[in-house]
């Protein structure tokens, strides 16, 4: 069986986020970007599912520019077999990404599609799903455990209410939460190793998918500042404060 999982570049998140000057989006030039954290869970998922046996070949998968090459390397020096890179310079919304998945799951034939549940940039969580729609197999998002038996999928998901198991029949795609596990660090050796491990780079163009967007984005703008809080002395003039300036009582 083979396991294709997405791994997105985005901007990492330990860097506060800036709106750019033409108010377009978030700025990007000289800023530390770094692999879409809930998509390393899923590529750590997908070398456990291997190492447990379960799977001949993981993939890892990315849309987006050259650069992008570094985060299918860092899965790669993960543990990953080979790489696939969708090369554009474009900012492709979700039934984009899926439309190039589609793309690429009917060529490499995978048992399981791995993906974060959502990227940290748009928090969009629409991919997978859309994907499963695409392609007519079974979903399962949210997941915090996997088991596998055979051809069947056990699934627990995080949902409002607490936790949910459901099982599907492979080939399925999941999606992962942030409980499903502890990505582990590349090491040096794996780094190196990496480097040579097969990558190959297919332009947008000859995918034949239809990437147009379906959307334009009006303008960006960063959220108004707090105003600082203020400390009282008493009870009654906080009592005072929430009933004449904030009007709450």
């Amino acid at each position: 069986m083979k396991i294709l999982v997405g791994v997105k570049r985005v901007l990492d998140y330990n860097v506060k986020a800036r709106v750019n000057a033409d108010k377009t989006g978030i700025e990007l030039a000289n800023v530390k970007m770094s692999m879409n954290p809930f998509d390393e869970i899923a590529v750590e998922e997908a070398l456990r599912i291997k190492e447990a046996g379960n799977a001949e070949e993981v993939i890892a998968i990315s849309i987006g520019s050259a650069q992008s090459q570094e985060t299918i390397r860092t899965a790669l020096a993960m543990g990953a077999d080979r790489g696939i890179l969708i090369e554009t310079d474009e900012l492709l919304e979700p039934l984009a990404i899926a439309k190039l998945l589609k793309h690429v799951v009917e060529k490499e034939s995978p048992g399981l599609v791995l993906l974060g549940k959502q990227a940290i940039d748009g928090d969009n969580n629409q991919t997978g799903q859309m994907l499963s729609a695409m392609t007519g197999m079974a979903q399962a998002t949210f997941a915090s455990k996997v088991e596998l038996d055979g051809d069947t999928a056990k699934v627990t998901r995080e949902v409002d209410a607490g936790l949910e198991s459901i099982k599907v029949k492979m080939p399925a795609v999941l999606t992962t939460d942030l409980r499903l596990n502890e990505p582990r660090y590349a090491k040096l050796p794996n780094i190196m190793k990496a480097k040579k491990k097969p990558l190959e780079t297919i332009a947008v163009a000859d995918t034949g998918v239809d990437v147009s967007s379906k959307l334009s984005v009006v303008e960006v703008n960063e959220p108004e500042q707090r105003k600082a809080g203020v400390i009282v002395s008493s009870v009654a003039e906080l009592v005072e404060k929430l009933r004449n300036e904030a009007k709450v009582i």
